[in-house]
């Protein structure tokens, strides 16, 4: 299905309504309603809202269902304590059970949040985010 955009430019309000007021405008909707529907409309107003990069994404996109994300979580924390647990606890075993808890922990936790988690989502932006993505027209769909 293809997507269409129309934009309207006026020179004033007063010509604005005058447009949306008009029989005009009417007999449009009636004839586009055969093979368009409308899915959205926005308003703006001055030429700098077209350059502005904010403007080119909804505002609000639907955040990822839980087990997407929960698949993400554990791709990214599974792996490391897994190599915790067998590179270095070996030689923590001197130390405290609730330290080498801590410990494994702390770098877990630091690892995922700085390093890996950004480059996971970046990675899996497409598949965590795919309204994103048909919005923005990389993704095509199919509706009967």
């Amino acid at each position: 299905m293809a997507m269409l955009h129309v934009v309207y430019r006026f020179a004033s309000e007063g010509t604005v309504r005058a447009w949306e007021d008009s029989t005009a405008r009417a007999q449009w909707d009636v004839q586009a309603a055969a093979f368009a529907r409308q899915t959205g409309r926005r308003s703006v107003r001055g030429s700098k809202v077209w350059f502005d990069s904010q403007t080119a994404t909804p505002k609000n996109p639907t955040p990822p269902a839980k087990w997407k994300l929960w698949l993400v979580n554990i791709s990214a924390v599974f792996p490391l304590v897994l190599l915790f647990n067998l590179i270095i606890l070996p030689y923590l075993g001197g130390l405290n059970q609730l330290v080498r808890t801590f410990l494994l922990c702390l770098c877990v936790t630091a690892l995922v949040t700085w390093i890996l988690m950004q480059r996971l989502q970046r990675f899996l932006k497409k598949w965590l985010y795919p309204s994103l993505q048909a919005f923005r027209g990389r993704v095509t769909t199919c509706s009967s």
